[in-house]
């Protein structure tokens, strides 16, 4: 049983990890792709002429707005295969625009779709699959080879700080970055819940 309540408590602390390093660009990018979620999602709207699967990706006060899109799609969608494509990505544009400024992430356009990073890609898959274990061993390497480069670089500076000034400042600048790092994973750790206040601020732990 401790087994078992130590890898989730793993799993969810490297996935609390992954959440927060791409948090402010390359989660939120994620959704602005032709092949994300989102857009996924407003093609099964369109198809099904309902709304429902992408209301979750808004928030409620703008619930109206992309309602009276979405009518004004479907409506302009009849009137030829150039009208659908125009009225198709009015509303993937809209949708999108939406869904950032309710995390509080500016709209940047959409982005062509194979655009997504690797390891949000093996995110998606890990939620599709049920199966988490071979994501996690993913970003454990990476969060254990973060360290290790950062401790042995800090290491090796301080053979050298009492040499000169120079020296000392170099260690001082390892030292620096290796406890920052391990802070911010500490942090993020300590975090509830995703999609609230990152505990990151300054130092975002950077997953090779």
């Amino acid at each position: 049983m401790k087994t078992i309540k130590l890898t989730i408590a793993t799993a969810g602390l490297l996935l609390g990890i992954l959440f927060f390093k791409f948090a402010s660009e390359k989660v939120f990018a994620h959704c602005d792709t032709m092949d994300g979620p989102v857009i996924n999602d407003a093609k099964l709207a369109i198809n099904k002429a309902d709304i429902k699967p992408v209301l979750k990706w808004v928030k409620k006060e703008n619930e109206k707005e992309l309602q009276t899109v979405f009518e004004k799609t479907l409506k302009v969608r009849s009137a030829g295969p150039q009208a659908q494509e125009l009225a198709d990505m009015y509303f993937f544009e809209t949708l999108v625009r939406l869904h950032r400024e309710g995390e509080g992430a500016p709209y940047t356009g959409l982005k062509p779709a194979g655009t997504v990073e690797p390891i949000i890609a093996a995110s998606d898959k890990a939620i599709e699959e049920n199966k988490v274990d071979a994501l996690v061993k993913e970003i454990e390497t990476s969060v254990g080879k973060g360290i290790r480069e950062r401790f042995n670089k800090v290491v090796e500076a301080k053979k050298h700080s009492e040499d000169n000034t120079e020296a000392g400042r170099e260690y001082v600048e390892a030292y620096v970055q290796f406890v920052h790092y391990v802070e911010a994973l500490h942090n993020t750790a300590a975090a509830t819940a995703a999609h609230t206040e990152p505990a990151l601020k300054d130092e975002v732990p950077h997953i090779h």
